[in-house]
């Protein structure tokens, strides 16, 4: 449904605008795969589909699912991220120096002086996630592995972690980057295992504080309700609590030195980064979980688990629907969600083998151009469109139009992650937000090119939206009541505020 501003703007005055250069009129490419390409990326723009027509749909349709396992981006966005802290120092590293500098803090006898150095500690922690958030912007808008990047987005959320929790704000980068971007087009069991692995998740959860005679089983109820086997999948309460108990002795040690430990128990000590297995904290009796038994043994016992949890009917049926909720519908046929679950199962949860599965169906190919765009793919899809070719060198004014959307990066509190339901994102005060979001991107938004602390206009970067690719192939896809709020814009300015804020744009 048009917002009540676009619908005020069909009684304007007709203006016509000059065709953008740089489209090959001979260079066409159908609606419908002008969708599939929309709904694959991060949004569709005249180069994404320059290079899926010199491909061709299955050239390109590979190129995504098996992208190198290098993840490119071009040399300038590399330059930018390569000048962030980040990229310069270990996780292990930053968050050790990071509980120096907390220690330190609390030492400081004047209460003044330590309540200014805590602040100073929260600030540095903040702008360690913002730079975080600010590489996950660049890459999502510029790696030309874009079905990489759509799929980061998604496990990151289906393995929420909240940045506001403890460090974890230092941690956030590392996690999305080398626990999930890693493994988002790998094997389902090597994602949930890097998740697991990772300080981020183990600190959010509180399996850090899950030992042997205090067992916490908050990890372990999240792990069987949202991360596999999904809620009423069969499991019970007292597979939670055997799962607890195998998980016991995860946690996080920064520390340079391993801890001591009797001799029999040195060889079962496991250390990845700042993940920890400390076997002198795990309980070592044998579990019943899922109706087998787990013999203690130590971290092999959670890779059993772990094993047992993603060959599960449950987990395959959970994930199916979750990724198809993500790119079909709000209510994916269960035939579809059958047909994926069951790829899933044969290809021991490989991630593409679903996707392929999903995409060649007559399901997916139905719904494309349906699928509402949540707020970071709405406003992703519209930098992409307005900028396409024209790098950015700030992000905050993107992180800030998330947040304003209410879907910030890192910012979901409950393990949950957003949700990804049309619902939820189509009130009116959603659409007014989105509708100020784009006159912001389409009448310049000289902020995403204007590095932070700079005075001035930034680099001009006007947006051309009216381009060989809309006269081509996109407007014939608009309602007449679109085409006719366009036709009588009364600048650039306002056509490109009123395609980007259009249903068709939003779908």
């Amino acid at each position: 449904m048009l917002s009540r501003r676009f619908v005020m703007a069909a009684g304007l005055t007709a203006m016509t605008l000059p065709r953008a250069k740089g489209w090959a009129a001979s260079q066409k490419v159908s609606p419908q795969d002008l969708a599939l390409v929309d709904l694959l990326t991060w949004g569709v723009t005249p180069s994404a589909i320059d290079d899926f027509l010199a491909l061709g749909r299955e050239q390109w349709l590979h190129a995504q699912l098996t992208p190198p396992s290098r993840q490119r981006v071009p040399a300038d966005v590399q330059q930018q991220i390569d000048a962030l802290t980040i990229p310069r120092q270990s996780v292990v590293d930053l968050a050790r120096d990071f509980e120096t500098e907390a220690r330190t803090a609390r030492k400081i006898a004047d209460p003044a002086e330590r309540a200014k150095a805590k602040k100073l500690h929260q600030t540095a922690m903040t702008d360690i996630a913002r730079q975080a958030a600010t590489v996950s912007i660049l890459r999502a808008l510029y790696s030309p592995d874009q079905l990489g990047e759509r799929m980061t987005w998604f496990w990151f959320n289906h393995f929420n972690v909240y940045q506001g929790k403890g460090n974890i704000r230092v941690l956030i980068g590392d996690y999305e980057h080398n626990a999930i971007r890693r493994h988002a087009l790998g094997h389902f069991r090597d994602l949930v295992m890097a998740t697991l692995c990772h300080p981020a998740m183990m600190r959010f959860l509180d399996n850090a504080d899950n030992k042997v005679g205090h067992v916490n089983e908050n990890y372990a109820r999240e792990i069987m309700e949202l991360h596999t086997m999904g809620v009423g999948s069969g499991y019970t309460q007292q597979d939670v609590e055997q799962l607890a108990r195998i998980l016991s002795g995860a946690g996080i040690d920064f520390q340079s030195d391993d801890p001591r430990l009797k001799r029999a128990w040195q060889p079962l000590l496991v250390r990845d980064g700042a993940f920890l297995f400390n076997p002198a904290r795990h309980d070592f009796s044998d579990k019943i979980f899922l109706g087998q038994t787990i013999e203690g043994s130590g971290f092999s016992e959670i890779e059993q688990a772990v094993d047992m949890l993603c060959a599960h009917p449950a987990t395959a049926r959970h994930i199916a629907h979750r990724i198809a909720l993500y790119f079909v519908s709000d209510n994916p046929s269960d035939a579809l969600v059958m047909r994926m679950a069951q790829r899933f199962t044969q290809s021991r949860g490989h991630i593409p083998s679903v996707l392929d599965t999903m995409i060649r169906s007559p399901e997916f190919m139905a719904s494309l151009g349906t699928r509402f765009k949540e707020p970071v793919r709405y406003v992703y899809s519209a930098v992409r469109m307005a900028y396409d070719g024209k790098v950015i060198v700030n992000a905050a004014p993107i992180q800030s139009w998330l947040n304003q959307l209410s879907e910030g990066l890192y910012n979901r509190l409950t393990p949950d992650g957003y949700p990804m339901e049309s619902s939820a994102w189509s009130s009116s005060g959603q659409m007014m937000a989105r509708f100020d979001i784009a006159h912001k991107i389409g009448s310049g938004a000289a902020g995403l090119f204007r590095l932070p602390g700079e005075d001035g206009p930034g680099e001009s970067a006007f947006p051309v939206l009216q381009n060989g690719l809309y006269f081509d192939t996109w407007r014939a896809t608009l309602s007449r009541q679109t085409r006719a709020a366009l036709d009588k814009a009364t600048s650039p300015q306002e056509w490109n505020t009123l395609f980007l804020s259009s249903p068709e744009f939003m779908s």
